[in-house]
């Protein structure tokens, strides 16, 4: 069982961990003005409530925007605010289990690492995007495990094998200058967190990493 439907194909944007909800939101509007077609939130800090409340307000947001909307680490939380799916990592419960709360409707993202029989195993679980990461130092995960372009190569052979809908995802240190490389080499996604978030004009970032999808770089 997988979602039905597919992971979009360009810039998939990931949150900074922002107590300021209001600042959020009006990056992810300038974001989605610049192109991002996705956006998951991740946030760590904060008690239980107030994380609730903006996973709340951001999925609003998105839903009226029409990103497709992903939830970090917890099935429960995408499914409580109705959420577009859910990304988990190896340490955030099985795989197996999160497609079956998921149902036939929403997606499932697995984080994969460097790791092609992880992808492998994320794939057969039912994952509707399979990511490889950090392919670039990161500086929101300095201590990442390093990801090759041939990762990526080779991430998109084994999609193509098991589940041609299935979508590759790179992220990691991806930012405008370096994202055509990673695109060419077989991602259907970037997901980019300082690279437009970070940066002092996040529509311009935007526009300027969506390009490595249409050619305009």
């Amino acid at each position: 069982m997988r979602a039905t439907t597919r992971f979009p194909r360009g810039l998939y944007g990931v949150t900074p961990d922002w107590p300021d909800t209001q600042r959020l939101l009006t990056a992810i509007g300038e974001a989605a003005q610049g192109g991002m077609k996705a956006l998951q939130w991740r946030r760590k800090s904060g008690d239980a409530s107030e994380r609730l409340a903006q996973a709340r307000e951001v999925g609003q947001l998105c839903k009226r925007l029409g990103l497709v909307y992903i939830v970090n680490d917890s099935v429960e939380t995408a499914l409580e605010v109705d959420a577009d799916g859910v990304h988990l990592g190896r340490d955030d419960g099985s795989w197996l289990q999160a497609r079956r709360k998921l149902g036939p409707i929403k997606l499932l993202g697995c984080s994969c690492y460097n790791e092609l029989d992880l992808a492998n195993e994320a794939l057969e679980a039912g994952a509707d995007y399979i990511a490889f990461g950090a392919v670039y130092p990161s500086t929101v995960k300095p201590e990442a495990v390093k990801a090759s372009l041939d990762h990526i190569r080779q991430g998109r052979k084994l999609a193509d094998q098991l589940w041609p809908e299935a979508a590759v995802v790179a992220i990691g240190g991806i930012h405008a200058d370096n994202a055509l490389p990673v695109v060419r080499a077989g991602a259907d996604s970037i997901a980019v967190i300082s690279g437009i978030f970070e940066s002092s004009d996040i529509r311009a970032a935007a526009a300027a990493c969506a390009a490595a999808f249409t050619g305009t770089v």
